[in-house]
């Protein structure tokens, strides 16, 4: 069975982070293990509290994992501190890891801030240049390549910054400002739009952490790197057009709406 470990922050309310990933990556069909990053109290409102594991926990966690059970892919999503981010390169670099899926979390859903200053320099100097897909959504990638983004065009000339300045392919994700769900995948010379289902449905909460960790999973599988997307695409398109509902402010996704099993009848 092929395997993916998830580095990100835990979700109490289980619609985000390694909660989300294990969820996705279950469904998709592999093995999920994950080093945690930082826990949260939080819910479908907000991010009340943030408690962040000491970097050398996180280490120990990460080589328990390959000294084991080597994962087939990795997705990095909430790295939380310049020191974590710092724990995470060396260690994946020492075990030589493949297939990194980096999800560039900044802000949540809700808008709590997820990193700090001097932790974005560190993930740019240290860790974007290690991935091999990185996956920022508009905000994010505004940052990443410094430059505004209003329009495909702009997403384009975003897209070649990122790749250029740290050597690894790019998915930027149209869902944030630009009105429709297609993704630009940049692979050097080599790039096209994926086009997706724009779905009318206020619960996103979790989506990038899925979508990463969709990806992650196909990659593991053995699929390439174009396929891996529209898979994982796919397969969010699902989640969110299930329209579950819980909570009070923007919800989690139906990561199971797929599931097909005796032991998973409905209660």
């Amino acid at each position: 069975m092929k395997t993916a470990l998830t580095i990100a922050g835990s979700d109490s309310c289980g619609g985000a982070g390694i909660q989300a990933d294990i969820k996705t990556m279950t469904l998709n069909g592999i093995y999920a293990m994950s080093a945690v990053t930082a826990l949260t109290a939080q819910n479908t409102l907000g991010i009340k509290s943030i408690y962040s594991v000491s970097p050398d926990f996180l280490g120990q966690q990460i080589d328990a994992i390959f000294e084991d059970i080597r994962p087939d892919a990795v997705k990095i999503g909430m790295t939380f501190s310049s020191e974590l981010i710092s724990v995470i390169a060396e260690r994946l670099t020492y075990h030589n890891a493949e297939n990194i899926v980096i999800d560039p979390v900044m802000v949540s859903t809700s808008g709590s801030k997820l990193i700090g200053d001097d932790a974005v320099s560190t993930l740019k100097k240290k860790l974007l240049p290690i991935a091999s897909l990185i996956t920022p959504n508009i905000p994010e990638a505004e940052v990443l390549g410094e430059i505004s983004i209003k329009n495909t065009h702009d997403m384009l000339s975003a897209a070649k910054i990122i790749y250029i300045r740290y050597s690894s392919p790019v998915l930027i994700k149209g869902g944030h400002r630009i009105n429709d769900a297609n993704d630009l995948l940049y692979v050097g010379d080599n790039y096209h739009f994926l086009k997706g289902e724009k779905i009318e449905n206020p619960n996103t909460h979790g989506t990038g952490c899925t979508l990463s960790s969709a990806i992650a999973a196909n990659l593991a599988k053995g699929c390439n790197l174009t396929d891996s997307v529209q898979k994982a695409k796919d397969y969010i398109s699902g989640a969110l057009g299930a329209m579950l509902d819980l909570g009070i402010g923007s919800g989690p996704l139906d990561h199971a709406f797929d599931l097909h099993s005796r032991f998973a009848d409905k209660a």
